[in-house]
């Protein structure tokens, strides 16, 4: 089976929270009745065998560090968002929904702006407080979801990415901004622990550090055109992050997971 998703800690931000245990304890029962459970980082395995999950197989995620590259960025887009190359661009991807923290991405940004007007914000994606984000912040630019070539043009352009959720087992759109070259601020959970050394490929904050999630975010944008050493780091850990690594890895979980069900089965035969 595979966990990656935080399905428990989700219905705490729907009005649910007290469904948190009920799910819990079934997705507990739900993996225990099989033979392996995958999880995507090695803090998930931690939290997942405190509450009593059992055989546990970390195998994390890749990233198509072709598709999503400094290369596709485009002077064109950065134009049509009113931004030059002294304007610091900075891209939110991902669903807008509570569970992903997404006012902290927008007081990151207020927090840029007071110190410079003319800074950007790019936001990437769908959800339901859409139209509440789009009223509440009419400075910003909703694009809404992108694919493909558009996905990777939008990473490409902009500068600064942020990542303001803790409730991602992974956060697949940390790797796309590493690869993408960007400047990275990410609380310290998901790929972002996993992929980013703080200060060298993007800067890691403790979770729920509020404060220094905006103290990250205003440095990046302050700085980011003398940090071509820290986008050569986050582009060296998106493409170090490759999917064969993660299919070899996998394979030999399942591989390994056969062997133990076919040994008893051996040992119990008649000589």
């Amino acid at each position: 089976s595979d966990f990656r998703t935080n399905f428990d800690q989700y219905s705490k931000h729907y009005g649910f929270g007290w469904l948190s245990g009920v799910v819990g304890g079934y997705l507990k029962q739900f993996h225990n009745a099989t033979d392996r459970t995958f999880v995507p980082t090695p803090s998930t395995r931690r939290a997942l065998s405190e509450q009593g999950f059992r055989r546990i197989e970390v195998v994390g995620r890749g990233v198509d560090a072709e598709g999503f590259s400094p290369r596709h960025a485009s002077a064109e887009l950065r134009a049509a968002w009113g931004a030059d190359a002294s304007t610091p661009v900075l891209l939110y991807v991902g669903r807008l929904a509570s569970e992903k923290n997404v006012p902290l991405a927008f007081s990151a940004f207020e927090a840029v702006r007071s110190r410079n007007a003319g800074a950007r914000l790019v936001v990437v994606g769908d959800g339901p407080l859409r139209k509440k984000l789009e009223q509440q912040h009419p400075e910003a630019i909703f694009t809404g979801p992108q694919r493909g070539a558009s996905l990777a043009a939008h990473y490409a352009s902009a500068d600064v990415f942020l990542f303001p959720s803790l409730t991602e087992t992974f956060g697949n759109v940390t790797l796309e901004a590493l690869a993408s070259g960007l400047l990275v601020v990410a609380f310290r959970s998901g790929a972002a622990a996993v992929h980013i050394d703080d200060c060298t490929s993007g800067i890691l904050v403790a979770p729920d550090d509020r404060q220094g999630f905006i103290a990250g975010a205003c440095a990046l944008a302050q700085q980011f055109r003398g940090l071509g050493m820290m986008r050569s780091g986050a582009r060296r850990a998106g493409v170090a992050a490759s999917w064969t690594t993660v299919i070899d890895r996998f394979e030999f979980c399942l591989s390994d997971a056969a062997h133990a069900i076919e040994a008893p089965l051996v040992e119990s035969c008649p000589a």
